[in-house]
């Protein structure tokens, strides 16, 4: 199944909200072709055998200890702040619920 490619990069860019001419379009296209089909050789190797890694190199977590402080006041926690309900920030909903800002 051959993907057309030009028109993945237009359907993602409308999604992003991005204004590209057709020239970065098909740079893009072409760019999207070539990521996918080295990532189509990588799965051709043979790993049987070899040990998943995050790292070639392996390296300790270099983790600080958690060290407990008192935090800020909340007053000053809240202080810029655009709006605010009792002791939280007030944001805008994102689930369309009715209940009043």
């Amino acid at each position: 199944m051959a993907i057309d490619f030009y028109a993945e990069v237009d359907y993602v860019a409308r999604l992003a909200r991005l204004n590209l001419d057709p020239g970065e379009k098909e740079k893009m296209a072409g760019q999207l072709s070539g990521i996918l089909d080295t990532a189509e050789k990588i799965q051709e190797l043979d790993t049987e055998g070899i040990e998943p890694t995050s790292h070639v190199i392996d390296l300790p977590a270099l983790l600080r200890d958690d060290v407990i402080k008192p935090s800020l006041p909340l007053n000053r926690v809240l202080q810029n702040a655009p709006r605010r309900q009792k002791d939280f920030f007030r944001v805008p909903s994102i689930t369309g619920s009715d209940q009043p800002d």
